[in-house]
């Protein structure tokens, strides 16, 4: 038995035992237990419950489209609130299946491309590396542990090859939306940064510089010009779409705080700075890539702690909490999402809401 599963079973038997001594007792509970469910824990709970309502028999998650970066989301959103296929759960059962769906041969091209089958390019590229490298370790065999490590490295290497293409200086570390783009976007890039620094934590292949030219592709986002010491012109400033912008979003600003911050930024000015910006430009339902921006968001804030993790975690769950629909699903109140679905958007704010269980090892401080 995993830190998780005892983790998870202390969780169980400590609200097992607490709602038995208050029966006993048969007096009314003044103080809630600190084994009882609040209203995140319900909401994550229903939210589980309907995407394993999506299942299909052969084991993908998935309402719309780009069906294996959709399941590898879902995955990513059981994991973050402790659920893993060794568990023999319904859930962990249904795991295990899309487990097995994204691990199947065709989902992935001769040379460790999974963005090419599904039609989600780069973005799912990124994604379903990012959710292999995260459950290394964790499959149902000795077998299934060795697929998911072969299938790590070679998606891996198609990143750090799409890395290295000829670009402009500007461009250069970062990634678009083809393995062999000629140019890079901040949104593209921190999902193949994501995967790359968990595929380090794993003891995968990937050299330190891979990484290094990623943050410094990273810095030249920032919308704040530098100067010759790395210090932003403005206290509080936040992250492009493309570098020398200066024209920092909601969303962006918190894709690259995380970013930064998972490759041991801690302390970068820049980071100061976007979670400061943050703080003054908080989440919207309505905006666009509200969902995708909250998870980075949500996860971000976390990572810099203090007020500014309270204050995002509280307002991450009072916009969640009141947008999820009867059926336990979230659809997006934006144009720019709202076609992905509803697994899409279901996936997200779990992920979003999930910065109070820290069970992915990307998401830990």
């Amino acid at each position: 038995m995993n830190k998780v599963q005892i983790t998870v079973l202390i969780v169980l038997l400590g609200s097992t035992w607490g709602s038995s001594i208050s029966s006993a007792q048969n007096e009314p509970q003044k103080t809630p237990s600190i084994f009882q469910k609040d209203e995140v824990d319900l909401a994550v709970d229903k939210a589980i419950a309907y995407l394993l309502t999506q299942q299909r028999e052969d084991g993908a998650i998935i309402d719309k489209g780009h069906d294996t970066t959709m399941t590898a989301l879902s995955i990513m959103a059981m994991a973050s609130v402790g659920i893993q296929p060794s568990d023999l759960s319904p859930k962990g059962q249904a795991m295990q299946r899309a487990l097995a769906f994204v691990l199947q041969d065709d989902r992935i091209d001769d040379k460790g491309y999974f963005g090419k089958h599904d039609g989600s390019r780069m973005y799912g590229h990124g994604i379903i590396t990012l959710m292999l490298t995260e459950m290394l370790g964790m499959g149902i065999s000795d077998e299934q542990d060795q697929l998911i490590h072969d299938r790590c490295q070679k998606a891996i290497d198609v990143i750090l090859s799409s890395q290295k293409i000829e670009k402009p200086t500007h461009y250069r570390g970062g990634w678009r939306y083809t393995p062999d783009s000629r140019d890079s976007d901040l949104s593209a890039s921190v999902w193949q940064l994501m995967a790359l620094r968990s595929a380090k934590n794993d003891d995968l292949q990937v050299p330190a510089s891979a990484i290094n030219d990623a943050v410094a592709y990273l810095k030249r986002s920032y919308a704040s010009p530098l100067d010759r010491n790395g210090l932003p012109d403005k206290k509080a400033s936040g992250f492009s779409y493309e570098p020398h912008q200066n024209h920092p979003t909601f969303t962006m600003t918190a894709a690259g705080l995380l970013a930064m911050q998972v490759c041991g930024e801690y302390e970068s000015p820049l980071v100061a700075g976007a979670s400061d910006w943050l703080l003054e430009h908080p989440p919207k339902w309505k905006e666009r890539f509200c969902l995708y921006g909250t998870y980075y968001y949500a996860q971000g804030m976390y990572q810099r702690g203090g007020d500014h993790a309270k204050t995002a975690r509280q307002l991450v769950q009072d916009m969640l909490l009141k947008e999820q629909a009867g059926n336990g699903s979230w659809t997006a109140g934006n144009g720019s999402e709202r076609d992905h679905g509803a697994v899409y958007a279901t996936s997200m704010a779990v992920l979003s809401l999930s910065v109070k269980y820290h069970y992915l090892p990307i998401y830990q401080k």
